[in-house]
């Protein structure tokens, strides 16, 4: 349906031709709109001359953000991203996604999955209480982390990623890819992960899983144990009692898709995959992270100290729906 707007164009379009015959008040009638309605328009050519001046300076700073690092994002993504630049720069996510409409930018959109899930786990004896219960925030940082195995096709072909995330910060604190699906790459990953945040851990810290059969092996029992953790699993089939560790494969798989496509080698998904997580960690902003990257809302919680200038997300009232700015 054409707007007003774009009706007032068109008869000052028409009335601008050497051979027009008709009236503005005929071309008006003929497009049911308004004589005044259409002066006005006329008078207003200069605002609206500097509203799209406007638009496409504020088009570009939104492309720096989405095009950051190579990675595209969406609205809030865009927002985030501009509040970490130098200096920050405040644009209401309403602004962002008008623009993006205006001038057909889009983010790619969250495809199903064509893969199928890992085949189902050998049935054991070594199966474990769901202890999280869908509780992934409840308990704070470093006290519920998640583990799962993705598939990742290259080639013809597949490798196989395990990683571990703390479900409170949404950090990545380890992660190992692997050219086969023997238990040793998931043993890898707990023992990661101790490594590198074990000053952080507790007796209380929960590591959860699905049933498969790596994290039923006696090895990843006995390594758990050994490691002073708490281990707690997913019941059988139910997807949503890991569905943060699903959710964020799913994330990776967008973002990276085209560039494993690209990939002829397993040393060439590596290097792909080192810098996913490296940009999740630290420049993927969330929206229910204070506007933060996972490992920025981690330093925020453990500090108290709100590392963009000038905001604070306990005062901050701007809404992404509100007016613009």
């Amino acid at each position: 349906m054409e707007t007003a707007d774009n009706k007032f164009e068109i008869i000052h379009e028409t009335i601008s031709k050497a051979d027009n015959t008709l009236s503005v008040k005929m071309l008006c009638e003929i497009a049911g709109v308004s004589r005044s309605g259409y002066y006005n328009w006329v008078k207003s050519v200069d605002k609206r001359d500097k509203k799209e001046r406007q638009d496409r300076a504020d088009f570009e700073q939104i492309l720096i953000a989405y095009g950051f690092r190579g990675y595209d994002k969406g609205a809030q993504g865009i927002y985030m991203r501009l509040l970490h630049m130098t200096p920050p720069v405040i644009m209401n996510v309403k602004k962002i996604r008008r623009l993006m409409k205006k001038y057909g930018l889009v983010c790619s959109i969250r495809k199903a999955n064509p893969y199928r899930r890992m085949a189902k786990a050998i049935k054991t004896n070594h199966v474990v209480a769901n202890l999280v219960n869908r509780e992934f925030e409840k308990y704070g940082p470093r006290k519920v982390l998640l583990t799962y195995i993705t598939y990742i096709p290259f080639s013809g072909r597949f490798c196989y990623l395990s990683t571990i995330i703390d479900a409170f910060t949404k950090q990545i604190l380890s992660y190992v890819l692997s050219e086969t699906l023997e238990v040793d790459f998931v043993l890898e990953t707990v023992n990661k992960m101790v490594s590198e945040h074990g000053i952080s851990l507790t007796t209380d810290t929960i590591i959860h899983s699905d049933q498969g059969c790596h994290y039923t092996s006696c090895s990843f029992i006995q390594l758990v144990k050994d490691k002073g953790l708490r281990q707690s699993m997913s019941r059988r089939g139910n997807c949503w009692d890991n569905a943060l560790q699903e959710s964020f494969f799913g994330r990776m798989k967008d973002h990276i898709g085209d560039r494993i496509q690209e990939c002829t080698t397993y040393e060439e998904v590596a290097v792909v995959i080192d810098d996913w997580m490296d940009y999740y960690n630290n420049d993927i902003y969330q929206w229910g992270l204070a506007k933060l990257s996972p490992n920025e809302y981690y330093q925020y919680i453990i500090t108290g100290i709100y590392p963009i200038k000038g905001r604070n997300p306990l005062t901050d009232v701007e809404n992404e729906e509100g007016k613009e700015r």
